[in-house]
């Protein structure tokens, strides 16, 4: 059986090595390993032994599974579209759905998953981030119409709201799991994520640019 957890040389096809999780653990209430992903990572896996975890505010998660390879993956993306700054290398291309739906499902087909199978869960986008501009609802658009739009099948999705999410997938069945969090448990997502959308949203300098997105002061997250 092949699976890609990381930290295991050799068992990744090379263009997936710098994009899986960050961090991996043993989660005691699962009784299983763990690959965290955050933001611009994805990960990929046919162990059934396995879960891939992430906390999403605004974000967007897509998981997407083959139940007959029984293999899925996970990826967590910040916004729908890639700027053209963004597009030579790496960069920050994968925080951008346009790359992280590509890339993850570059990854599955790879590994042996076939695209008329593919199962689409999708999970996030919720108005977490104090401002006018609804990028969590930004998020859950595009996701949905790129599912539509390359012939997907969407099996489910648990997007919008005012509330962060912590997500938990087994990508060798395709469950999934999602918790919504209180405001004090996802400060630091939405924190980290109102830093990045800053950063990402203002690509002709410090100073912002045509079609920037504002994304507020300061705030407290919204919660259930």
């Amino acid at each position: 059986m092949t699976s890609f957890p990381p930290g295991t040389p050799g068992s990744e096809p090379a263009d997936l090595l710098h994009r899986l999780g960050s961090g991996r653990y043993f989660n005691h209430e699962f009784n299983v390993e763990t690959i965290k992903i955050a933001l611009g990572e994805q990960a990929v896996s046919d162990r059934p032994d396995l879960m891939i975890a992430t906390t999403l505010g605004s974000c967007v998660a897509a998981c997407i599974h083959d139940p007959v390879r029984g293999i899925g993956g996970m990826n967590h993306f910040m916004l729908p579209d890639v700027p053209a700054s963004e597009l030579e290398g790496e960069g920050l291309a994968a925080h951008y759905g346009s790359v992280a739906m590509a890339r993850l499902i570059k990854s599955l087909l790879t590994a042996g998953a076939e695209h008329g199978r593919l199962q689409v869960k999708l999970f996030g986008g919720g108005r977490v981030i104090d401002s006018s501009y609804d990028i969590g609802g930004l998020n859950s658009r595009f996701a949905l119409e790129y599912v539509r739009a390359e012939r997907l099948i969407l099996a489910g999705h648990d997007l919008g709201g005012d509330s962060a999410r912590r997500l938990h997938y087994f990508p060798h069945s395709g469950r999934a799991l999602r918790r919504l969090l209180r405001p004090e448990a996802a400060a630091d997502t939405v924190i980290h994520e109102r830093r990045l959308f800053t950063r990402l949203s203002r690509p002709t300098g410090a100073g912002g640019g045509k079609g920037a997105i504002d994304p507020g002061a300061p705030s407290e997250p919204g919660g259930i």
